[in-house]
C-alpha cells in the first residue's frame, strides 16, 4: 500500500512540474522536448486562448515576431517580473505548435566590456 501511495505522489509531482518553466505557466498536456522548450497539446489559437486567459495582461504587449508565411510566432513578455522568466516565445510551423520559455537575465553575468 506505501509503495503505491509513493508511485502516486510521484507521479503527481511530475505532472505538476511540467505545467511551470521557471514559473511561466503552460498549458495542460505540454510536453518537454527540450531545455525551456515545450511542445503544446494544442493547436496555436488554442495556446493562445490558454495564455490570454492565463495571463491578461501580458497578451495585450505581445508582438508578432516572425513575418513569413506558414509560420505564426508571437512573444508574450512577461510583464510582472514575477519569476525568472523574461517572456514566452509561441510559434506554429509544421502543424506544430511549441512553447519557448525566455529564461530572464541574470543581472549578475554581465559579460565584461572589451
Amino acid at each position: 500500500m506505501w509503495r503505491a501511495l509513493s508511485v502516486l505522489v510521484t507521479m503527481v509531482a511530475l505532472t505538476a512540474q511540467a505545467d511551470a518553466e521557471l514559473g511561466a505557466q503552460l498549458p495542460e498536456g505540454s510536453r518537454k522536448v527540450a531545455e525551456h522548450r515545450y511542445r503544446s497539446s494544442s493547436d496555436f489559437e488554442g495556446t493562445i486562448k490558454f495564455y490570454k486567459k492565463t495571463y491578461p495582461d501580458y497578451t495585450s504587449a505581445r508582438k508578432k515576431i516572425v513575418n513569413q508565411p506558414g509560420v505564426n510566432a508571437w512573444h508574450i513578455p512577461n510583464t510582472s517580473g514575477k519569476g525568472a522568466w523574461e517572456g514566452l516565445n509561441i510559434y506554429e510551423a509544421n502543424d506544430e505548435v511549441r512553447i519557448f520559455v525566455v529564461p530572464a537575465k541574470e543581472s549578475g553575468s554581465k559579460k565584461p566590456k572589451k
